[in-house]
């Protein structure tokens, strides 16, 4: 450090002079100054400023690192006086500049580098990452070398051999790898072992028992080295790989190996001369002797071989490549040079060949058998040939003459031509050679193409018979024709043209002259001279002349005068006409063109090259054009506006100037919906824009993906321009067309409803075919469906599948009783249609769709039986979908009953009686009369209210559950919004583990002070507890000796096995094992007594544990599968239960499944709206800074509470119920005008007293009317409401609560009905009801249990679809429940159990009744939600019937069954095959590998841990105070519980671990965190378990 030794005053010295500041630049004020600069050259430069440096030196070398301020970190070789930067990496996010910090570990292997978001770790040498020599030199790495026979790029201390020559090769100063430099021979011959010599360079120096190899692909030979020549013998033939097809050689890898490293390697060929000559069949001895291999031809035997292998005696002709013999090379070989004779042959006539050979001294002195042949077309024909030598080695070759007469297609035919010594040995051909097949009469079909064609061909005009084109010779004399006949004109096209003239005649016919120079001056129409285009003439065939002006009308025929000759004169006339333009529809057309328009005028077929012009652009004819109709398409426009129409006929040119056509602006699309449809199509799309009414004709289309089957039987080739016909409508287009590429396009018309709306059908797609686009076409503008809707695409869904009416089949008729509510069953219903859309017919009634859902289908049939569709029959049950038609089978209505007047039963009766009473006294007769009378009238009455039962309850069903869907359904999109609320994971296990608890039951108890010393000894004994928990033997011991204790009662079996489930939660693998292992002790303690009672009740300490381990592992499915159809279950229950009157008081309700809870009395009431005021941040008004009125639905018949609750239920309906103000805390006031509040409550001074019965204030006793606004405010006095707690005092009304009174004693409450007037079995009305009410009319009390089959038949849907949920497969099935299975399914087979129904009550209590009746049961474990007991009671029902559903035994009811089974009878054994499939299909399932479940239980641990073991610890205290010593059960549990030493007994009590942290703890890195709030209440308010100090572990409800 810089300090000054002596004080001098500041004011003695300059400012800024080096004196002033004797200690550095860190103490000035300005930068420090002097005299003399200093300069050096900087070793580098970088575009970034530097922020962090580090060296290394390493293997002698320095190594430098730079950090810049843009997050770069730079690698720097110093050497000498330069710097060089070898590799730049990217640290961090980029602008992120590098710390100062940089760090290198000890072994100085990695450096540390620190940015403001990160540490990264980053090695100082990468070598390995580079995979051969040749990147590890160009890497540039002063620290990284290639280890030759290593093989890799290491550092010089990590090469074994670094230190020896060649050994290590570094890219600064060897710069090339080991390569092989030569190879002699290059190639070698596949037939026949030789030996390679490998020149490599640098090749470095093994130890004596060490050596190198070669390695020819698989094949390993031993090298010899000698210096750096290396040599090594080739594989044999069999060793050598196949050449390729259709190649001579095959190349194969050649590397030079130590040991299994590759030193250097190249490619070696061996190559075939045999292939050689296969490989070139018209000249194998050239092909042989000019390749690139050293191969040789024998001429005589025709093989192409290898060295000196020719047959002894036979000449050699050599390969190319040889330098010092005579005879080699291409030139050498026998050949054909070419042909001597004719090279045009007349077909019909005797031809000699004649051919010139040279080299044909190779054969002489053998016979001379030579052949010509050619390649004919279907056949090869050969003609003996002869040899005639001429001087030196040259010859000809004579072919026999020979007459040809091939199947010619046309005029000129190439035959092949080659010659072979004998029948086999072909000689080569030095080029291709053929020779030319020709016959005059092919192309030449009259005399003058006759007289045209070539006269080196010999053809002449042969009148002989039949006139045709021939060969001179075969013409007899005198039937040559040297004139030919007068013109033929056939045919004249067009036939009409504008008197301008300047039209294109063509006129075709036969003899129209040799040359363009006869008709040039000798065409005329209609007497009008017409000039021919030369360029379009043809020879005979064809002549283009251009018409000359004339008179409108002029007529009259084509003339041909060629001179010499008589003149050519067309049967058809031409006629000059004046063409006429009109009018033209549509008058406008988008910018973008594609408009089809229709010009009309008069003899607009006039000429046949007419044009049309829009604006100066082309549109395009649609042929054909009609006499009075011209049809174009219009082209793009650059601006929009107005344009002329112009038609040009010919040179004659017509404007249409009256009315021009307009180009308006391009439309565009703004919104379209729906966006999906099933396959089907026909689904009714809206599409909103702006100028739609200028397109013609719009298209809704989608390009497909499809299969080569699907394109051939739903596509048509695609027209661009289709046909029409003159006179005919416009054709639809094709529904599907097939475009490149193998898509398929299919399209619907829309049609046009306004300049903003356009109504299309979506088009139908095939099942196996892909959509790719959807798309609109608006004549030439194209707008892909997401841009027309908003960034939404279109979905194709699969089309609905339905199940038919008749369980039968569809071909039997369901019977309908009238007024029902039709239910069809399907698949996917509402995925690509809405219910609005959906058309279901009856006959020629229609039956209105209520609810459509995913898998049902719900309509109102008529109330009569509609007519058939047909005239004859039952009518069918049609559902349309768009495009998809569905046809369900016959429906019968069933004939209504007709009710008589007077049952015939009492007609007799009645006449009996009257017969008796006649007979006897009159008076008696009178009398029976009278009673006869009131009996028919009660009995009249019973059969009305029966009669009104049965058919209302029909009615009542389908009202009921079109409301409830409705409701489902604005549910379902709230629930989009704000989610089901599942209780978070710590809730829900302690509601799991612990159930009727409100947390943990052991929460621990404050502790006085001055007990904090013995915290360090507690810990060390719950230290050593929680690792005897980790071993097996240990906890094994300790269950069984727990549950041997005599006082070790069932609660606390469950109790103990929660708290060993919450301390092993962090290694759910290891409490897997436990839970295995004490299901084995299970098992083998059953099976000798009675198998089917295990897992049947929870009376040991694995029961318990394996309903917590259900608990955990099926968190996940219950959150992401079952939870929402148990939601909607239970909101679907909650809705019934509050829309009908439920008695405060006795909790019986009008809407119910139990009919212990069933309200046996007609109440009258009426549903209510209220406009309840919500606050700002209220409910839903959540981010609402005004009050709002929100609806609540009502009965007058509810108490003030009951009120409140509806209305909670209400305004708070997308949030929790923990999160939700206490009905007990607000108060209901009813607001009437601006001053008008009043507070309601259950009971106050208006309330109704008589004869010691209160009743509780209603709605109705405050009169209070429908649409009334009220509003929920905080209660500002601790009054009493009575029913807070009448539910739990007086549940079933069976003790009635009262009020003190000071005048007249006890007061009775009552809501609905009093409890003394509830039919009850044999209970006796009160006295005081008809003093009361006297009008009331009392009825049967078994009459109201058809309100249970009401709420049945409402809430079946959502019965069926939760057990659908936890009884399918079709979503993978949790690994949990198959790893279980699998499980009993090898205890089973352990103990040689063959029963499968013992096996199916031990799945059944295992998991359904064991975890899915719970929650079926009990969904506040699940949800944060409020169960009343009428919903609890419902939910009771429904689970019996889970629970009856899984028994084996049969499911048998009578008369004396209860109700609650009777109500699900017929729907028990449906659910029984569903149980009994379930089991099938996950029996049948891959079974889970112990790996999968230990995965699966890890990632379940590593997210939700468990809170440590002192919790079990006050068990094992306890068990220990029972046997008088704390450590006395050490000879049961073993050698693994040794004592603390020296600690007392008192010292080890659980209550002394609370007082271990005050301030403090720890987590699992070491760090200690100060708490910011008070110790104990941190942890009793958030733990159950031990505190962090002692487990050295963060909580376990914390590290989710």
């Amino acid at each position: 450090m810089c300090h000054s030794t002596q004080e001098t005053p500041l004011l003695h010295h300059f400012m800024d002079s080096p004196e002033s500041y004797p200690c550095g630049d860190e103490h000035t004020p300005s930068p420090i100054a002097g005299r003399q600069p200093l300069e050096v050259q900087p070793l580098l430069k970088l575009g970034q400023p530097v922020s962090a440096v580090a060296a290394l030196q390493a293997d002698g070398h320095m190594i430098a690192f730079l950090g810049d301020t843009q997050g770069q970190l730079h690698k720097v070789f110093l050497h000498g006086s330069q710097g060089q930067v070898y590799h730049s990496q990217q640290v961090g996010p980029p602008g992120s500049a590098i710390s100062p910090d940089l760090l290198l570990d000890s072994s100085g292997s990695h450096l540390y580098v620190l940015t403001a978001h990160q540490v990264d770790r980053i090695p100082v040498a990468a070598c390995p990452q580079f995979p051969d020599c040749a990147s590890c030199l160009q890497a540039q790495d002063p620290l990284c070398g290639w280890c030759v026979l290593q093989g890799r790029c290491t550092q010089k201390g990590q090469c074994r051999r670094a230190g020896q020559p060649n050994q290590w090769l570094w890219s600064y100063e060897d710069s090339h790898c080991l390569h092989i430099q030569s190879l002699l021979p290059g190639h070698h011959p596949r037939q026949e072992q030789g030996q390679v010599t490998l020149s490599v360079p640098r090749l470095p120096i093994l130890d004596a028992d060490e050596y190198f190899h070669c390695a020819f692909g698989d094949y390993d030979s031993l090298a010899h080295v000698e210096g750096p020549h290396v040599a090594c013998v080739t594989p044999p033939q069999d060793q050598v790989p196949l050449n390729p097809p259709g190649t001579d050689h095959v190349t194969v890898p050649l590397a030079l190996m130590f040991e299994d490293v590759a030193v250097a390697a190249t490619n070696f060929s061996f190559y075939d001369c045999s292939a050689v000559q296969a490989l070139e069949a018209a000249a194998p001895c050239r092909a042989c002797v000019g390749s690139i291999w050293r191969c040789h031809w024998c001429p005589q035997s025709s093989h192409c071989v290898y060295g000196e292998h020719c047959p002894e005696g036979e000449r050699t002709i050599y390969s190319a490549q040889e330098e010092d013999v005579r005879v080699r090379g291409p030139g050498a070989c026998p050949q054909v040079e070419g042909l001597a004779g004719p090279h045009l042959v007349p077909v019909g006539w005797e031809s000699h060949l004649v051919l010139r050979v040279r080299n044909l001294q190779h054969f002489r002195g053998l016979p001379a058998s030579f052949h010509c042949w050619l390649e004919l077309p279907g056949e090869l024909r050969g003609l003996p040939a002869t040899l005639e030598e001429t001087a030196g080695d040259s010859g000809l070759i004579h072919c026999q003459a020979h007459q040809f007469y091939p199947s010619m297609s046309q005029r000129e035919l190439p035959v092949p031509i080659y010659v072979t010594q004998g029948e086999a040995q072909r000689l080569d051909n030095a080029h291709a050679l053929y020779v030319i097949l020709y016959d005059c009469a092919m192309g030449h079909p009259d005399c003058s193409h006759c007289q045209a064609a070539n006269r080196s061909l010999g053809c002449l005009w042969c009148a002989d018979g039949q006139p045709a084109c021939r060969y001179g010779p075969l013409c007899p004399p005198g039937a040559v024709e040297l004139l030919c006949p007068a013109p033929s004109i056939d045919a004249v096209e067009p036939l009409t043209g504008p008197p301008e003239g300047g039209l294109a005649l063509t006129i075709l016919g036969s003899n129209l002259g040799r040359a363009f120079a006869d008709v040039q001056y000798a065409v005329s129409v209609a007497s009008r001279p017409c000039n021919p285009e030369p360029s379009l003439y043809r020879t005979s065939a064809r002549i283009v002349c251009v018409t000359s002006p004339a008179p409108n009308g002029t007529t009259g025929p084509v003339r041909v005068a060629i001179k010499s000759q008589p003149p050519g004169i067309s049967s058809q006339h031409f006629t000059y006409q004046d063409p006429v333009l009109l009018s033209l529809s549509p008058h406008w057309g988008p910018q973008a063109g594609g408009t089809q328009l229709t010009i009309r005028g008069q003899h607009l077929q006039t000429g046949g090259n007419t044009s049309a012009f829009v604006g100066g652009q082309p549109c395009p004819i649609l042929e054909p054009v009609c006499p009075e109709a011209i049809v174009c398409r219009t082209r793009p426009q650059a601006v929009p506006g107005e344009a002329a129409v112009l038609v040009v006929f010919g040179h004659a040119q017509r404007t249409l100037l009256a009315s021009p056509f307009r180009y308006t602006a391009n439309p565009r699309l703004v919104a379209a919906e729906p966006s999906a449809s099933f396959r089907g199509g026909g689904r009714l799309i809206r599409v909103r824009g702006t100028g739609l009414d200028v397109v013609q004709r719009p298209l809704l289309s989608v390009w497909l993906e499809a299969d080569t089957e699907v394109q051939a039987s739903r596509a048509q080739p695609q027209d661009s321009q289709p046909r029409r016909s003159c006179g005919a409508p416009a054709a639809d287009p094709q529904a599907c067309i097939q475009l490149g590429g193998g898509l398929l396009q299919c399209s619907t018309v829309c049609s046009v409803n306004s300049s903003s709306l356009l109504l299309c059908r979506s088009p139908a797609v095939p099942d196996r075919a892909r959509p790719q686009r959807v798309f609109f076409i608006l004549d030439n503008v194209q707008v892909d469906f997401a841009s027309a809707s908003g960034g939404q695409g279109f979905l194709y869904q699969p089309n609905p599948r339905l199940a038919p009416l008749s369980r039968e089949g569809p071909a039997r008729p369901y019977r309908l009783k009238p007024g029902h509510v039709l239910d069809v069953e399907g698949e996917g219903l509402n995925l690509g249609i809405s219910k609005e859309e959906v058309r279901v017919h009856i006959g020629r009634g229609e039956c209105l769709v209520k609810t459509l859902t995913r898998n049902h289908l719900y309509c109102e049939p008529p109330a009569h039986a509609p007519q058939p569709a047909n005239g004859s029959g039952l009518p069918q049950f049609v559902v349309q979908m768009g495009n998809v038609q569905l046809a369900l089978g016959p429906v019968q209505y069933e004939a209504e009953p007709l009710l008589s007047a007077f049952p015939v039963e009492a007609q007799a009766g009645v006449g009996m009686g009257a017969a008796v009473l006649i007979a006897a006294v009159l008076l008696l007769t009178l009398m029976y009369r009278h009673k006869s009378k009131q009996a028919l009238r009660d009995y009249q009455k019973v059969l009305l209210q029966l009669e009104s039962l049965e058919t209302g309850v029909g009615d009542q069903c389908r009202k009921e559950f079109t409301d409830l869907m409705t409701e489902m359904t604005d549910l379902s999109s709230d629930l989009e919004a704000s989610g089901i609320p599942f209780l978070d994971y710590r809730t829900y296990a302690e509601r799991a583990f612990f159930p009727g608890h409100g947390g943990c039951p052991l929460q621990p108890k404050p502790e006085g002070p001055g007990e904090d010393g013995r915290c360090a000894t507690v810990c060390q004994g719950l230290t050593q507890l929680s690792n005897l928990l980790n071993s097996k033997l240990f906890l094994l011991t300790l269950i069984h000796t727990l549950e041997e204790q005599p006082s070790f009662s069932q609660r606390d079996r469950c109790h103990v096995a929660s708290l060993l489930s919450l301390a092993l939660h962090g290694k759910l693998e290891y409490l897997t094992d436990i839970m295995r292992t004490l299901l084995g002790d299970l098992a083998a303690h059953y099976v000798h007594r009675n198998p089917k009672l295990m897992l049947r009740r929870t009376e040991t300490m694995v029961e318990k544990l394996l309903t917590n381990w259900l608990s955990i592992c099926l968190y996940a499915f219950l959150r992401e599968v079952a939870g929402e159809p148990l939601y909607m279950l239970f909101r679907a229950i909650q809705y019934q239960v509050d829309k009908g009157p439920v008695d405060a008081v006795t909790g019986k309700a009008k809407r119910t499944l139990n009919d212990s809870r069933l309200l046996r009395e007609d109440v009258e009431f009426q549903p209510l709206t209220l406009m309840v005021l919500v606050g700002p941040g209220a409910g839903g008004a959540a981010g609402s800074s005004e009050m709002q009125h929100v609806p609540a639905r009502v009965l007058d018949t509810d108490t003030i509470t009951q009120v409140k609750e509806k209305v909670l239920d209400q305004v708070y309906k997308g949030t929790p119920f923990s999160q939700r103000p206490s009905v007990h805390a607000l108060d209901l006031e009813w607001r009437s005008g601006l001053a008008g509040h009043l507070t309601l409550s259950d009971e106050d001074l208006t309330s109704v007293t008589q004869n010691h019965w209160k009743r509780l204030n209603t709605l109705q006793h405050y009169k209070v009317p429908n649409g009334a606004t009220v509003g929920l405010v905080p209660q500002l006095h601790s009054g009493s409401t009575i029913s807070q707690s009448l539910a739990q005092r007086c549940p079933l009304g069976e003790n009635i609560p009262t009020l003190e009174d000071g005048e007249e004693g006890g007061v009775c409450l009552w809501h609905l009905v009093k409890a003394t007037e509830e039919p009850e079995g044999t209970k006796v009305r009160c006295s005081s009801l008809r003093e009361r009410e006297p009008a009331r009319a009392k009825a049967i009390p078994e009459i109201y249990l058809t309100r249970l089959l009401s709420m049945k038949g409402t809430l079946q849907k959502f019965v069926d679809d939760t057990f659908q949920a936890i009884l399918s497969v079709n979503r993978p099935i949790p690994i949990a429940v198959k790893y279980l299975f699998d499980l009993l399914d090898e205890l089973a087979e352990k103990h040689g159990i063959e029963d499968p129904g013992t096996l199916h009550i031990w799945k059944t209590n295992s998991l359904l009744l064991r975890f899915w009746v719970n929650a079926l049961k009990n969904p506040q474990l699940i949800f944060d939600v409020r169960v009343s007991d009428n919903v609890d009671a419902i939910l009771a029902v429904i689970a019996q019937t889970f629970i009856d559903s899984c028994t084996t035994s049969e499911h048998k009811v009578g008369r004396d069954s209860p109700v609650n089974k009777l109500l699900y009878a017929r729907e028990i054994p449906r659910y029984k095959q569903m149980v009994e499939r379930y089991y099938a299909d996950i029996r049948q399932s891959s079974p889970a590998s112990y790996q999968e479940m230990n995965s699966a239980l890890a990632e379940l641990s590593g997210v939700r841990h468990g809170p440590g073991g002192a919790p079990v610890y006050m068990w094992v205290e306890r068990l220990a105070e029972q046997s008088g010593e704390t450590w006395g059960l050490r000879t049961r549990l073993g050698p693994h519980c040794p004592p603390p030493r020296g600690a007392p007994r008192t010292t080890l009590l659980l209550p002394t671990v609370w007082r271990l942290c005050k301030n403090s703890t720890t987590t699992s890195t070491g760090t200690t965190i100060r708490l910011s709030v008070p110790w104990r209440r941190t942890l009793w308010a958030r733990s159950c378990s031990w505190p962090a100090a002692c487990s050295r572990s963060p909580p376990w409800w914390r590290t989710k």
